[in-house]
């Protein structure tokens, strides 16, 4: 496991937890690899907003960290895939809590939200 700063010690086992899926996207990559092994381009197509460059980054962290696993075929072009590792697979269901909790906060958004005027939603 890589460590984040040189000499520092986590403060406690939540820490340990949010270092290695800190960040916007490393936790939508794990939530994606739950579903089964993803190619790179996959995986681009399910987050849109990530840039090529931050998804090699991410992937290459968490490749690193132990998370996922990464296996390359001997193929013209080159075949990547992606999958949970035993200690991915670990994280399983703290994806799955941070998903419920993303899904409730978001429908509690959405119902205390005041409805729109049928003007303003036209743009009138």
């Amino acid at each position: 496991m890589r460590q984040r700063k040189r000499g520092s010690d986590p403060g406690c086992p939540v820490e340990v937890t949010l270092n290695l899926i800190d960040g916007k996207w490393k936790g939508i990559i794990l939530f994606h690899l739950q579903a089964g092994t993803c190619r790179f381009g996959e995986l681009r197509r399910r987050m849109p907003r990530i840039t090529q460059r931050m998804l090699t980054r991410q992937l290459r962290a968490l490749e690193e960290d132990g998370l996922i696993t990464r296996k390359v075929y001997a193929e013209v072009p080159p075949r990547v895939e992606y999958a949970l590792s035993d200690v991915g697979e670990a994280l399983r269901p703290v994806i799955d809590v941070l998903n419920a909790w993303g899904e409730a906060y978001h429908a509690r958004r959405v119902a205390a939200s005041p409805p729109q005027r049928p003007e303003a939603a036209a743009g009138a």
